[in-house]
């Protein structure tokens, strides 16, 4: 498989007042084309901060992202932007759908932004609310859906434009555990039906268990990686990987 994104010796530093905070100090991350990917981690590991910089949201201090073959520290902002439409796509905890626009329009939303149209694009909009489960409610408003609903739309959202990888911020973070278990095997279908690519950044063991892997952050660094055996991975195993490392 090829390397959809690489990281190389990745840092970010901010600074809080006098205090320098090291958000990511050095990390090495590979990810291959078709695979899902979660980053665990407690609190202030850089987890969001690493996913950030993957999806050029944000500039790292030291250190290469390379993502779809492109060297985001040698484009320009504008450039930078492009990329990140036009190959990423995001799905982050509050949904972030437009409360104005139907279900449709919300999907059809990244493909407006790169100046498409959506008439254009109708089939593949239908498609992906298909996929998601939610074909008749399309010309719904985010405020006629629940939660998990919302964040199916928004994961539909995230593949409209073919993205080479899509990113997911803590997607069950908001909803009941019962949604949260829907949108995940939906993002792990999704993966597998578009052959499309996933890093999920996550708290929870449960959801982690969905991916093809699981990298572990502790203090801005990868402190290990665990690979599924022949049942898959378990939220029990991640746990325990967990509680070793002390996270």
């Amino acid at each position: 498989m090829a390397a959809i994104l690489e990281t190389t010796d990745l840092r970010k530093r901010y600074q809080m007042g006098k205090v320098t905070v090291d958000a990511l100090q050095g990390v090495d991350f590979v990810v291959q084309q078709g695979e899902f990917v979660a980053v665990m981690g407690p609190s202030g590991a850089g987890k969001s901060t690493l996913l950030h910089m993957m999806g050029g949201l944000d500039t790292p201090s030291d250190g290469e992202v390379v993502l779809g073959g492109k060297r985001l520290a040698h484009l320009s902002d504008d450039e930078i932007t492009i990329v990140r439409r036009r190959q990423v796509g995001f799905v982050f905890q509050f949904f972030n759908l437009l409360p104005t626009l139907t279900a449709a329009e919300n999907v059809a939303l990244p493909l407006l932004i790169d100046g498409q149209r959506s008439e254009d694009h109708a089939a593949r909009i239908d498609e992906l609310l298909d996929l998601v489960g939610l074909g008749d409610r399309k010309e719904r408003k985010p405020d006629q859906l629940s939660g998990g609903e919302q964040q199916r739309v928004a994961i539909a959202r995230a593949f409209a434009n073919d993205p080479k990888i899509v990113l997911a911020d803590e997607p069950t973070g908001n909803l009941d555990s019962k949604s949260g278990t829907t949108v995940l095997e939906l993002l792990h279908r999704t993966c597998k039906e578009l052959e499309a690519t996933v890093v999920m950044v996550t708290h929870d063991p449960r959801a982690a268990s969905y991916a093809d892997r699981v990298v572990f952050l502790k203090d801005g660094r990868t402190v290990r990686e665990l690979l599924p055996g022949d049942g898959g991975l378990s939220p029990q195993e991640i746990m325990e990987v967990m509680a070793d490392l002390e996270l």
